[in-house]
Order: C-alpha cells, then structure tokens, then sequence
C-alpha cells in the first residue's frame, strides 16, 4: 500500500481522464490519496473528487499563499466556513511563497498564522507550503507555540539543518518527485533522517519525478519516489510504502 499525501488531482488538467487516472493509482497501490485545497475557486471541484472517492481521496482546506492577496479575509471567511460545515482531515495547503511574488508577504504571514491557530482549535494537521520561506515559517510556528500542531512540510528539499529543525517542531517531511532528481541533494539529507518523519506524496499535476519528468504528474507515479526513497535507506520498496503510510495516518487520523 502506498500513500500519496500530496494531489491536486481535482484541478482541470485531470478533467479529460480524471477516473482512468485514478484507477491507474489503485492498480499501482496507491489506495489513499489527501486533497489539499488551493482557494475558494477549487473548492466546489475538491468537494466532488472526495465525494465520488470517499475511500480513497481525503479532503483538506485551507488558503493556498500564492492566492493570498488584498481579499485574503474573504478567502479566509471561506475557509473557516467549509471546516465548520464539512469533514475534513487537516488544513491545507497553507504557508508562505516568496518565491513568485512579495507583494503581499504581510498578509501570507497573516492568513498563515490564523489558518494554523484553526488547526490547533481542531485538533487537524496542517500541510505547510514553503518556497523561499523556510526561516519565516518556522519562526511563526514557533513563537506561536500552539498546542496540538502537527502535520507536514510539503515538498520538502531543504538542508540537514532544515530537517532536522522541522523534525524538532513534530512535524514530518513530504517527499516528492523532487527526491528523484539528480541534484536535489536529498541523497545527503535523507540518510540521516529517521524513516518515521517522511511520508510520500506526488503533488500532481506538478513536479513529476524521473522518467517522467516534465509532464503530468499523477498519484501513480509515487512508485518511482517510492523506489527513489527506498535506495536512500537501502530498505525494499515495500517496506517504505508501509512505513511512509503509517505514518501518514498517525498524522491524519485514518
């Protein structure tokens, strides 16, 4: 069984194949599949994915940072709406970007700080963005000092340091298609990292990882991560899958 943390797979560019896709996913193991949110755009098309696959696909929400802008609190209002009136299994995908654009910092920083004070209310894991970010969020989290804060830094390809920090707060590592790319450098951090602070995810329909680099990303092609991922811990590929889903659902709840 193998655990893709990480999808967008209700976003357009599945709508042509969005079942077949999915049904190559099951075919290749991968059974459980987290949803995070982008804005209150995507929400209506989230909403149905996990509704047509609610053994499958598991819906978070949350205000994606690069959608943060002058109507942030309307964003938010949203938001905060869709968790007081629906299941959902964490809060994301929220964080800080600085990577396209800084024009609207002060506000990220803002709407990450509320959306990770709801999080704690609720008990729900977040799923972190960070882009050129990683020293501002961890600061925020960390002067916040909020109980019950748990969850995932997604797609992380940081340092050592960077891990290790992160780890430190509780929170685990998303690896993705990045880990399988010939300079990400995960192959000198991943090593010296316990196995039980990553999961795997895919971040379709982005960063697709060797051989398929370059095109569309889908659920199914966690297996190359996963075999990626295995080789850095010298364990078989079965055994990664298993672990990385365990921990996702002490993470998650299921």
């Amino acid at each position: 069984m193998l655990t893709d943390t990480h999808s967008h797979i209700y976003l357009p560019e599945f709508n042509a194949d969005r079942s077949e896709t999915l049904q190559r996913a099951f075919a290749a193991g991968v059974t459980r599949i987290f949803l995070p949110n982008v804005d209150q755009s995507t929400t209506p098309a989230l909403m149905q994915v996990a509704g047509d696959y609610p053994d499958n696909c598991f819906p978070l929400m949350g205000l994606h940072p690069t959608s943060v802008n002058e109507n942030f609190q309307d964003e938010l209002a949203h938001v905060e709406t869709m968790l007081d009136q629906h299941k959902f299994y964490g809060i994301g995908e929220i964080g800080i970007d600085l990577y396209w654009d800084k024009t609207f910092r002060d506000q990220q920083e803002e709407a990450l700080k509320i959306q990770l004070g709801w999080a704690s209310a609720r008990s729900l894991p977040v799923v972190i963005h960070v882009r050129n970010s990683h020293a501002e969020t961890v600061e925020i989290i960390t002067k916040a000092a909020l109980p019950n804060l748990t969850g995932i830094f997604h797609c992380f390809s940081g340092t050592l340091d960077q891990a290790k920090e992160i780890i430190e707060m509780g929170f685990h590592l998303g690896i993705g298609g990045v880990s399988t790319f010939k300079n990400s450098g995960l192959d000198q951090v991943l090593p010296h990292i316990d196995p039980k602070w990553i999961v795997l995810e895919t971040d379709s329909p982005y960063l697709a990882p060797v051989p398929f680099r370059g095109q569309r990303n889908e659920p199914a092609y966690i297996v190359n991560t996963a075999i990626r991922v295995a080789g850095f811990y010298d364990m078989p590929v079965e055994d990664i899958g298993k672990l990385t889903t365990e921990n996702s659902r002490r993470i998650f709840g299921i």
